[in-house]
């Protein structure tokens, strides 16, 4: 039996992700505001479960109390592995540095990386306890590498996490665990960020003509193709790099 916990699973990514691993035969734990009960029905017809926890990412406390509960209920004995994969994130605010405020700001950093540092540091804790491995993948972006006008926020989070995984699978590997953490890079995506993303001003985000065009050019990959990349990754457990960064653009 094997379980998998997939942050923002309500839309977007998250759901394109959660449907694959249901597939697959994972029983899947959704993390979000609001209840996808599309993911109860496949769940139902591939004869696993899946159940859903709301949680605000935003509010640190929330975060670590519910994904206590979660790592209390399903590091269980017979369990052959748990996987979390840290997928919700926000792009706001997109602006330059100087307009935002505090709380903008807060609620940034806690989705983008305070809230995938808490849970990866629970889930670590509970695999030691109980001997059951855990891989957590952790959704990346560009921007981690490379400086955007108006995305100083979002540039420096996903940066952040991608050192903070780097780093925790050096921790991993160092003591010799069976736990794995990566990083995913699923590229330019259709989604409600990306509408987001377009709906920005030049003066705040510099570079929305090119997501714009992007688009118009149907340059944009559907959330299901990419997230198929990611999962075909995940179900080969044994042939997973601890601490690689995967992209979807290596994996088309």
């Amino acid at each position: 039996m094997k379980f998998a916990i997939v942050t923002g699973a309500s839309r977007g990514l998250g759901e394109s992700i959660a449907t694959l691993l249901l597939k697959e035969d994972f029983h899947v734990i959704g993390v979000s505001r609001k209840k996808n009960t599309e993911l109860e029905k496949v769940a139902k017809r591939h004869s696993v479960s899946y159940v859903h926890y709301a949680c605000d990412l935003s509010a640190i406390k929330q975060v670590n109390d519910v994904f206590t509960e979660i790592a209390n209920e399903f590091f269980l004995n017979g369990v052959e592995s748990v996987h979390l994969i840290n997928n919700a994130g926000t792009v706001s605010p997109m602006d330059q540095a100087k307009n935002y405020e505090f709380e903008s700001i807060s609620d940034h950093i806690t989705v983008n990386l305070t809230a995938p540092m808490t849970t990866t540091a629970l889930f670590l804790s509970k695999a030691n306890e109980s001997n059951v491995p855990v891989i957590i993948t952790n959704v990346t972006s560009g921007a981690a590498d490379r400086s955007v006008y108006g995305w100083s926020a979002y540039c420096s989070s996903k940066a952040g996490l991608n050192r903070f995984t780097e780093t925790v699978a050096v921790e991993q590997d160092e003591i010799g665990t069976m736990n794995k953490v990566i990083l995913f890079n699923p590229g330019i995506m259709d989604t409600e960020m990306q509408g987001e993303i377009r709906s920005s001003s030049e003066e705040s985000f510099k570079d929305v003509e090119t997501f714009r065009q992007y688009k118009q050019d149907k340059s944009l990959r559907d959330t299901d193709t990419v997230a198929k990349t990611l999962v075909d990754v995940l179900v080969n457990e044994n042939q997973i790099i601890n601490g690689k960064q995967y992209n979807v653009k290596e994996l088309l």
